[in-house]
C-alpha cells in the first residue's frame, strides 16, 4: 500500500487494488469518525456521485475503507471549487472544510469529486 496521507488527525493508504484507507487518531478521533461514516452512509443514500463509496467502517479501529476517487488537484480555479462544494450542498451535506486539498479528479469519468467529509455537517432540511 501507498501512503498518500499522514497527519495528526488522521493516516491515508491507497491499495493497489484501488481501495483507500483511512485511520482516524488524535483529538476527537472518535467523533470524526463516526460522522464521516454517517455523512458517508447518508450521501450515498441521496446518490451523490463525486464523493467515495463507504466500503467498510471499523469503529473498533477507527478505520474506514472506501472507494477511490481520483487523484487530489494540484490547482483549481476558485469559481470551480465554489461550485463544486455548493453542489454538494445540493444533496444536502456541507464540507465544512471548502479546501482544494479536498477535491480529486477522477480520470475514468473527468469528474471532480469531494473527499474528507470527519467535518461536514448534514443539513436540517435534508434530514
Amino acid at each position: 500500500m501507498l501512503k498518500v496521507k499522514d497527519t495528526l488527525r488522521a493516516t491515508v493508504h491507497l491499495s493497489f487494488d484501488g481501495r483507500v484507507y483511512k485511520a482516524y487518531h488524535g483529538r476527537d478521533a472518535k467523533p470524526r469518525f463516526d460522522n464521516e461514516v454517517k455523512v458517508l452512509r447518508y450521501l450515498e443514500t441521496r446518490g451523490c456521485p463525486f464523493v467515495p463509496r463507504l466500503l467498510e467502517a471499523d469503529a473498533d479501529q477507527l478505520r474506514i475503507v472506501t472507494t477511490n476517487c481520483g487523484t487530489r488537484v494540484e490547482r483549481i480555479d476558485e469559481a470551480r471549487a465554489q461550485q463544486l462544494f455548493a453542489e454538494l450542498e445540493k444533496f444536502g451535506v456541507r464540507h465544512d472544510d471548502a479546501d482544494p486539498r479536498n477535491i480529486t479528479y477522477r480520470f475514468s469519468d473527468g469528474r471532480f469529486c469531494l473527499i474528507d467529509f470527519e467535518f461536514a455537517t448534514i443539513l436540517p432540511a435534508a434530514s
